[in-house]
């Protein structure tokens, strides 16, 4: 992270948290961290606690309020507010009145809501009036998690998208945004039958309008490890199958094994980026983890000031800082640190903005860009040209914290 100038994360994103929050916390302070952590509450584990494998329906109000007492318990250890992932299970079998409480619960003591939405694709639009609709509910702030437009028929729609967030600012609804700069993204293979039904028919349009066989490549798969960094084409290739036949195969033979895999898939457009990323609420973000194959994790925010301001000519290079730094800290309510201000904290990168550029690849993951010349965490040195000094002096933040 710190290659790229991250000083602080954000854990517990897409659903997806540790529970309890208190030990992951005081893991982080135990062991030491060269980064500051902060973290939200998944509704995924809260929702997985609550229901166990039982979770292929709408909870019951009796539910509901266990994972409030859960969600309560883990805002007063300090998490951010709610998050959740609902294109994945659980959370996909939610229904919108279940998260309305959940948030209604986190907007009561000051969290936020940041959400990966129902759909990025297929149901967009009524996925983000979803999120909207939560946000105008309960009063709570309302992020879109990587905001992205993941299919050919909606490419182009970005100003659609943009037009409907400024119609939800001006209604009163305090509603941001975050954007990786890349045209791929990460997931599983099932996240793209929103229904969870593998039928040709809907592999087939997966294939299509979502991603292309040439263009899905596999980042994990249990079963045969030796597929990671293969497309889905040159897979059916080597199978003699077409891709939609080999597509439903891969899914099926993971779920029989351990159920691990991941792909990487490119489908959206350098255009639909720059546009969302342009909205003055949007701030970058990475949507990194520390095992993925996608480049983001070592590339995202050096690759926007490399490309999109220096070679592109997007953003200004004080539009982009902003994006990396004010607003990210103001979009998830952390305080006194993201300016360079007398009593704020100083998190601190220093680059030349000739040179920095992400290098990452799919193929090469992990390569640390160039033009980073230095990264200070709480005042401490934590990067240099050559490398990680060793220092840790990262704190754990929680909500509310100065």
């Amino acid at each position: 992270a710190v290659s790229q100038g991250i000083t602080t994360i954000i854990a517990g994103q897409d659903g997806g948290s540790s529970l309890p929050l208190s030990d992951f916390f005081t893991r982080m302070e135990t062991a030491t961290v060269a980064v500051n952590v902060a973290a939200y509450v998944g509704h995924n584990s809260i929702r997985r606690r609550v229901m166990g494998d039982d979770f292929r329906r709408e909870a019951t109000s009796e539910e509901i309020e266990e994972m409030k007492v859960l969600l309560e318990r883990e805002l007063e250890s300090g998490a951010l507010g709610l998050s959740t992932g609902l294109e994945y299970d659980p959370g996909i079998y939610s229904s919108t009145d279940e998260v309305v409480e959940l948030a209604r619960s986190a907007a009561s003591v000051g969290g936020r809501y940041i959400s990966h939405m129902r759909s990025e694709d297929r149901a967009f639009f009524s996925a983000l009036e979803e999120l909207l609709h939560i946000g105008r509910e309960t009063g709570i702030p309302v992020q879109v998690s990587h905001m992205k437009l993941a299919m050919k028929s909606l490419w182009g729609e970005a100003g659609r998208v943009l037009s409907m967030l400024d119609a939800a600012r001006d209604e009163g609804i305090n509603v941001t945004a975050d954007v990786y700069p890349y045209e791929f993204w990460q997931s599983t293979m099932t996240v793209l039958f929103p229904g969870r039904e593998f039928t040709r028919e809907a592999a087939t349009f997966a294939l299509e309008e979502l991603a292309p066989p040439e263009g899905m490549f596999i980042a994990a798969f249990g079963p045969n490890p030796s597929y990671v960094g293969m497309s889905l084409a040159e897979i059916a290739e080597l199978r003699g199958k077409d891709a939609v036949t080999v597509y439903l195969e891969l899914i099926a033979e993971a779920d029989a094994s351990d159920g691990r895999e991941s792909i990487i898939a490119r489908s959206m457009t350098e255009t639909d980026i720059a546009e969302l990323l342009s909205w003055p609420y949007t701030n970058v973000s990475s949507d990194g983890g520390l095992n993925g194959r996608h480049p983001r994790g070592y590339g995202s925010f050096t690759r926007i000031l490399g490309r999109h301001v220096r070679e592109r000519g997007e953003l200004s290079l004080e539009s982009a800082i902003r994006k990396m730094s004010s607003l990210a800290a103001e979009n998830t309510g952390l305080l006194e640190r993201g300016e360079i201000r007398e009593g704020y904290f100083a998190d601190l990168v220093l680059f030349d903005a000739e040179t920095v550029l992400d290098r990452a690849t799919p193929d090469e993951p992990n390569l640390t860009s160039v033009g980073i010349v230095g990264v200070w965490v709480n005042g401490d040195r934590v990067y240099t040209e050559e490398g990680v000094t060793g220092n840790r002096p990262g704190r754990v933040l929680r909500r509310g914290d100065n």
